[in-house]
């Protein structure tokens, strides 16, 4: 069996940014708009007023100050609210995977290695852009890398399952490098209309490069132990796919958008996620006291602050469990890795720490590792 280190990482962010206010300013407008056409319905009780949104309300509800998109106009126009992106030709990389490579190439470069030495490409994100070929292959393509490359969906979980899953591929010793990228196209999927959720998700792309410990150039973080499980819930869903035009139902069926009930997610998840960490860690013989840095899923502030002090046993103190959502928003799978990118550097050899993602399924994915 090989050890397992994590040697770079690289995180791919759009240029364009949504302020709460600019947010607010848009989805009020709708708000009017639709009001006003159903003023009748509303009088009549037969309809309810949208209510206006705040930006005191999403950081009340979420933390969340700013996002970034790949497209910030359509967005932000009441009358269509949600993003444009321009088709691709055939012949021209997706979009999902330009965006996968800029943050691969960023893994590799921290790594000092090049794309010709990686041996497998693990495409994990929560939607995928088209359902073949995957978009693993086109960027194992692009990156000039060997071996094979597949997809997988685990939702906000897919990057610690995708860390788990290549892990293991590199202790059994049936590939040396494995590069996990998830571009993370949220605002797609997000219905920017409905008040209880239009300000949750943002855009990005990670990526995290994995090899044999042996391989490792420079500091790394070796891989401890990596765990995963699920259970199902439609708490969190998205019911779009390609079965969509057999259905003879309305094109703009809200649930083909993401939806969830965030009463019950909150209060289900919650002790699922912190019950996950304290037996991988009992079973790894970890403490709390041996904890560095928690770097979890970036979804909502409240729920990572009873996570941290679920698992630490405390109150969490400045900068042992970062949040990056108030900047990046929820980026559903890649959330952990920003986090982990942006907040690892000032770790010293023997300093541990966990990468935790949760989510739909419900699932939820841990990863112990160390500096070294």
């Amino acid at each position: 069996m090989h050890s397992v280190a994590i040697t770079g990482t690289g995180v791919f962010t759009p240029e364009n940014i949504i302020t709460n206010d600019e947010l607010v300013e848009a989805f009020n407008a709708f708000a009017d708009k639709e009001n006003a056409a159903n003023a009748a319905a509303i009088e009549a009780g037969e309809a309810e007023a949208i209510p206006h949104s705040s930006a005191e309300f999403i950081v009340a509800a979420s933390g969340i100050e700013r996002r970034y998109v790949l497209d910030k106009e359509g967005v932000l126009d009441p009358d269509r609210m949600y993003p444009k992106l321009n088709p691709r030709a055939d012949d021209m990389p997706a979009i999902m995977a330009e965006i996968a490579v800029d943050a691969a190439q960023k893994a590799l470069a921290q790594a000092g290695i090049d794309g010709s030495d990686v041996d497998l490409v693990l495409c994990a994100a929560s939607n995928m852009e088209r359902a073949y070929p995957a978009v693993a292959v086109e960027i194992q393509q692009l990156l000039g890398a060997g071996g094979f490359a597949f997809d997988m969906n685990v939702a906000c979980s897919s990057a610690t399952f995708g860390i788990q899953t290549a892990a293991d591929m590199i202790r059994a010793g049936s590939v040396r490098t494995a590069l996990v990228v998830n571009p993370e196209i949220c605002s797609a999927h997000l219905e920017w209309r409905d008040r209880d959720c239009h300000f949750i998700f943002g855009d990005v792309a990670t990526a995290t490069l994995l090899q044999r410990e042996e391989d490792a150039k420079g500091l790394h973080f070796k891989v401890h132990s990596t765990r995963c499980a699920t259970q199902f819930s439609n708490n969190i869903r998205n019911n779009n796919g390609y079965l969509r035009r057999t259905h003879d139902q309305m094109e703009d069926r809200r649930d083909m958008q993401f939806m969830q009930n965030g009463r019950k997610v909150f209060k289900e998840v919650l002790p699922l996620v912190s019950k996950h960490i304290a037996t991988h860690m009992d079973d790894e013989g970890v403490t709390s006291a041996d904890l560095k840095r928690l770097w979890l899923h970036q979804a909502n502030k409240t729920m990572n602050d009873y996570i941290g002090k679920k698992v630490l046993g405390r109150e969490p103190e400045a900068g042992e469990q970062p949040n990056i959502l108030q900047d990046y928003a929820n980026t559903s799978s890649a959330g952990s890795i920003i986090a982990f990118s942006k907040h690892s550097d000032d770790m010293t050899p023997g300093d541990k720490g966990i990468i935790c993602s949760f989510g739909a399924g419900y699932s939820v994915g841990s990863v112990l590792v160390e500096r070294a």
